[in-house]
């Protein structure tokens, strides 16, 4: 699959976009846990198990993931996973994508790459003919969202204990 057309994504001097791969599961873990202890949660990939699921849907197809690289190094990624939902009067189509894993080092932010990387997976969400796109954002990233268009929604969430 293509990557959005240059006129979509703009990245600073320097820096490549590319896709990633299967063997890219354990870097995709990594970056998902270096995101939430950045954030302050305490996350763990050993109790997580992120890159054996990841891995899984790269092979689907149903997680498309991309790395922003400066020389051949991989400073920042983003993954959209793209899941079945039920039809809704405002997008029949029974496919959403969902933005997760945005992750930029400290010392390489501020430079545009995560807007490179959420343009991207617009991109790709309106070239699959997906109409709806959401995340869950953090407090340094509400900001970025907001300005591309994103609103808050009324989600609610319910977290359960193991089985009883």
């Amino acid at each position: 699959m293509e990557l959005p057309q240059a006129a979509e994504v703009t990245l600073p001097p320097g820096y490549t976009l590319r896709r990633a791969e299967v063997a890219d599961a354990a870097l995709i873990a990594a970056q998902r846990e270096a995101m939430f202890t950045d954030m302050g949660t305490e996350y763990r990939e050993t109790v997580a198990q992120f890159a054996p699921w990841v891995e899984r849907h790269l092979q689907a197809g149903t997680y498309v993931g991309w790395f922003v690289e400066q020389e051949a190094e991989v400073v920042a990624g983003a993954g959209l996973l793209l899941h079945d939902w039920s039809p809704h009067f405002l997008d029949p189509q029974p496919l959403r994508s969902y933005l997760q894993n945005v992750y930029t080092r400290p010392e390489h932010r501020g430079r545009g790459l995560a807007r490179a990387l959420t343009q991207t997976a617009i991109a790709e969400t309106r070239r699959r003919g997906i109409r709806t796109l959401s995340l869950h954002a953090s407090k340094f990233g509400r900001p970025l969202y907001e300005q591309l268009g994103f609103v808050a929604t009324n989600e609610m969430r319910l977290v359960l204990d193991g089985p009883s």
